[in-house]
């Protein structure tokens, strides 16, 4: 008996198909055995990856995620953020010290040179200066002219310590000053060129200065002869006082040389301000020092004196 064709709708075969069935294409006998076509294995379907999920809530016991930190929560980042402030106030602070001290240098520089009339260099002690210049108390300030002369007397020099200082505008000074010492050193070339320059009818006879200090005089000495003179502090002016006269007495008597010297003295310590007086004087190998002082003296203003004003 033969088997009866498949259910299904109903569709031409052909000979080449090999859906077929074998009764079809020969018109008899059982069905053929389904060969499968040979050819390479079956190639793996496409690989799927998925798409990670978008992040969903916190699941329990999960540890949460540390979050970024911002530029002001890095501690590397304060620390460098306090170093550059403490470091811009700094400079900010040493701009300004150099600043008053520079002002400061100015005013005192300016004041001294006018009242010696010779070049000053100042300088200031350790303490910071805008403390001071900010209380107006001043302290340890010294002044050192450069020698060439204070006022007439060629050769001169002052060394100037200032301590004490109070800045106080009124209409009768410009403040205090605890204390002025000054040191002034008077070389014996100096000597003697303020002698021929000053005194001209009893230097056009010196030619050379000699001092002695185991006597403390000083010999003006001249072609024709010499004048022994010893420096004395009388009425807190600093003196030359005539000792002796070798040579030219028959020219120039005692009596005409010293007042002559008397006036020239006079310019060097007239109209000093604020009291300033001569101390003590010594004879040295050099030439003379002596030093100046005053305590507790009023700074007059500019309306006072010309040489402070500013202060």
């Amino acid at each position: 008996m033969t088997n009866p064709p498949p259910e299904g709708p109903h569709h031409p075969v052909g000979p080449g198909d090999p859906t077929a069935p074998a009764w079809s294409a020969q018109g008899q006998g059982t069905p053929t055995e389904y060969i499968p076509r040979q050819g390479g294995p079956a190639e793996p379907p496409t690989q799927h990856i998925p798409q990670a999920p978008p992040p969903g809530p916190q699941s329990p016991g999960e540890e949460p995620e540390e979050p970024k930190r911002g530029f002001l929560r890095d501690p590397l980042s304060i620390a460098l953020s306090l170093i550059i402030v403490v470091a811009v106030v700094i400079a900010g602070l040493l701009g300004t010290e150099l600043y008053v001290r520079h002002v400061a240098n100015n005013v005192v520089s300016r004041a001294v040179s006018c009242v010696v009339q010779d070049q000053t260099k100042v300088s200031f002690g350790m303490r910071p200066f805008l403390l001071q210049h900010l209380t107006k108390h001043y302290n340890d300030i010294h002044v050192e002219t450069a020698g060439n002369q204070i006022r007439q007397a060629k050769g001169m020099k002052l060394d100037l310590w200032l301590d004490d200082i109070e800045i106080n505008q009124t209409a009768n000074s410009a403040g205090t000053m605890g204390a002025l010492d000054a040191n002034v050193s008077w070389s014996s070339d100096g000597i003697k060129q303020t002698v021929q320059d000053a005194i001209p009818f009893l230097g056009s006879l010196v030619s050379g200065v000699k001092t002695s200090p185991s006597d403390g005089t000083i010999e003006l000495q001249g072609g024709l002869g010499s004048v022994m003179v010893k420096p004395l502090v009388a009425n807190n002016s600093l003196s030359l006082q005539v000792v002796s006269l070798t040579g030219l007495g028959f020219m120039l008597p005692k009596e005409s040389v010293q007042p002559a010297l008397d006036a020239f003295m006079m310019t060097l310590t007239k109209n000093l301000p604020m009291g300033i007086h001569a101390d003590s004087v010594a004879v040295t190998d050099e030439g003379v020092s002596a030093k100046f002082v005053t305590r507790n003296a009023t700074i007059p203003n500019g309306e006072q004196d010309p040489c402070f004003t500013g202060v």
